[in-house]
């Protein structure tokens, strides 16, 4: 198995949080949820700060496909680890609602360039983006967490702007 594989349907989830908690969500994130969500089918490319946003959390989830979405969510959502730690990780938050379903237009995750900064682009990609993204044309398959449908969205990561320098947490693997 390769996590190219996961590259076929993404989320992009943007978290406002309540301030001053974005570390805790961090902690309580890395420690809880990245190995039962993968154990579950779903594959986390990647978890960073927005230094310029001191209250955002994003993160980036792939699949192999919308059914392989369906069936990782459901088992993630519906099962033991997240209904022990949801309420501590809602308590942190005022918005998880700022989804993106996206489909590749060029992968690239995997094997980024080498490089020490990382931004993300929400709009047309820079020409030297060694990944992006487009909306998933799919309807949300698992409703009980919306994704936005104000489309189409272009999403793009490079090692150089313009864009939002975003900085990976400890497990994050896009670096």
């Amino acid at each position: 198995m390769s996590f190219a594989e996961y590259e076929a349907v993404l989320e992009l989830r943007r978290y406002t949080l309540h301030p001053g908690r974005r570390d805790e969500l961090i902690e309580l994130f890395e420690r809880e949820f990245v190995d039962p969500q993968e154990a579950a089918g779903a594959h986390l490319f990647g978890l960073f700060r927005v230094p310029s946003s001191p209250d955002e959390f994003l993160w980036l989830r792939g699949f192999r496909s919308m059914t392989a979405r369906k069936q990782a969510l459901e088992a993630f959502y519906f099962g033991p680890v997240w209904k022990e730690h949801r309420e501590a990780a809602n308590a942190t938050m005022i918005d998880s609602d700022n989804v993106l379903l996206l489909r590749p237009v060029l992968r690239g995750l995997v094997s980024p360039p080498p490089g020490s900064e990382l931004y993300l682009s929400l709009s047309a990609p820079p020409s030297d983006a060694f990944a992006v993204f487009e909306t998933e044309p799919s309807a949300n398959n698992f409703p009980q967490l919306p994704v936005r449908e104000d489309g189409p969205f272009s999403v793009s990561f490079s090692r150089t702007g313009p864009g939002t320098f975003v900085e990976p947490t400890s497990r994050s693997l896009l670096r």
